[in-house]
């Protein structure tokens, strides 16, 4: 009996998964746009409407970054405060921070429970569960914390003690989410074009947020199992899980590959960076290839970048980070799994094999059915966005992978919509952050018992 009720209890929580975490994301932007409308949080001579309010949760809560009104000059340090713990909550997640605050209060987690933290971080078992997201917020903060700190060498001697201290702050907390907003001023990091300390600092903590908590814990593991044994570098490598080795390849062919059409696209425009040195324009092209993959921070004025750099952007923009971490896009492993379906059909191959360990069926379908839906509706908003505000497409392409990758750049288009754009945008940057598939499943009447019935095979042809 106790097997029975357990099972019935995994199909209650698979089905109610996607909607507490749908739910639990508007929720949280709802409050943390009544919050933003407070007289506390503007400062004087400002008005802040609910648009404008809702539109600065959801980008915060989305760790997006596009904004309406300026971060540094609309709001007080109150709203700030505010827009930086959305900013934490978005980067946790709420079901973490709700499953943190039953551990504070010593509540038991029932299986339900647990299955949604499972389903939230895309694991394959409830074993550890407790373990692996306290390492998470841990890890987190430490990352946060340390970035902060660097930070402070390069901001304090500019801004001074209290406003360099809060920026370093913000920006690391920002960069770490991938959320890509700052207090410093209006043109993001481009007064830091040159600078190699922040330009580092910046990158790295975005790096780690996209890498995902998972790839952090095998490779944490394997260093200390490495140490402990006195293994070289070949066998850390080989002890590696094959996700682990899959996300470090696909993610340094990915920064590496978007730095070379950057620069290529971009060494001779003056609009960019083509009044640089050659290592000023190196840096910010691996600053602008990083800042691609979600982060939303930039070094370069985005309006001056070439066609062919904004197309190469919305691809990197869709793809986007890894797994089980705080970027969005639709992963790198789903891009990879895609790309190796249509590889494998070409070649007219049964199994998907990457480092010896074939790739499911089911997984297969799962990166299609992402890919679909996340392409299917940017394409659809941006149509919309083309037609509601009359803009470029190029720019209208920009802005809404930019939203529905949770990046967070923008060619200066986000703050001239109006409402119907502000609305179409604010859908896109949900969307990213939940996912297409989940909110596809949230408006979902399906069974579960639908998967016991059996058709007869039909004859249709495709292609």
């Amino acid at each position: 009996m106790k097997l029975i009720h357990e099972a019935s209890e995994f199909r209650k929580a698979k089905l109610n998964s996607t909607r507490v975490i749908t739910l639990g994301f508007l929720g949280a932007i709802l409050i943390g746009a009544l919050l933003l409308m407070l007289p506390i949080a503007t400062v004087p001579g400002e008005e802040t409407d609910f648009l404008t309010a809702l539109f600065t949760a959801t980008t915060s809560i989305c760790v997006t970054g596009l904004v309406v009104v300026d971060t540094y000059a609309h709001w007080t340090f109150f709203g700030q405060l505010l827009i930086l713990i959305l900013v934490q909550i978005g980067g946790f997640g709420v079901i973490t921070l709700y499953s943190m605050g039953m551990l504070a209060l010593g509540k038991r987690f029932s299986l339900r429970t647990r299955l949604l933290i499972m389903d939230y971080y895309n694991l394959d078992s409830i074993e550890g569960l407790l373990s692996f997201m306290i390492r998470v917020v841990k890890g987190t903060l430490i990352a946060e914390g340390i970035g902060a700190l660097l930070y402070c060498f390069c901001f304090i001697p500019r801004f001074g003690f209290f406003k360099g201290l809060w920026a370093a702050i913000f920006n690391a907390v920002s960069a770490f989410c991938n959320a890509g907003m700052d207090v410093m001023g209006p043109d993001s990091l481009i007064y830091y074009q040159k600078n190699i300390p922040v330009n580092v600092i910046t990158m790295v903590l975005i790096v780690l947020g996209g890498l995902g908590y998972v790839v952090w814990f095998d490779m944490a593991a394997g260093l200390r199992s490495c140490r402990e044994k006195g293994f070289g570098p070949r066998i850390f490598l080989r002890r590696l899980s094959e996700q682990t080795k899959l996300v470090l390849i696909l993610t340094a062919v990915f920064l590496v590959s978007g730095t070379v059409l950057v620069a290529l696209f971009e060494w001779n425009n003056p609009a960019t960076i083509g009044n640089l040195d050659t290592g000023s324009k190196i840096l910010a092209s691996l600053f602008q290839s990083v800042t691609f993959r979600t982060a939303g921070f930039a070094t370069v004025p985005q309006e001056g970048l070439t066609t062919p750099t904004v197309i190469a952007g919305c691809l990197y923009m869709l793809i986007g980070g890894s797994p089980v971490g705080t970027a969005g896009g639709i992963k790198t492993v789903t891009f990879f799994v895609v790309f190796l379906n249509i590889y494998s059909f070409i070649k007219d191959r049964d199994e998907m094999v990457v480092f010896g360990r074939s790739i499911s069926p089911k997984l297969i379908n799962k990166a299609n059915a992402i890919v679909t839906f996340n392409v299917g509706l940017t394409l659809i908003l941006v149509l919309a966005l083309i037609y509601a505000e009359q803009v470029p497409a190029a720019s209208a392409a920009y802005e809404m992978f930019s939203a529905t990758g949770t990046v967070g750049l923008s060619r200066g288009l986000t703050s001239s919509l109006h409402t119907a754009g502000r609305i179409l945008v604010m859908i896109g940057m949900y969307a990213g952050r939940i996912g297409p598939i989940s909110m596809a499943l949230f408006f979902s009447t399906a069974r579960p018992d639908q998967n016991s019935i059996r058709h007869a095979k039909g004859h249709f042809i495709v292609g």
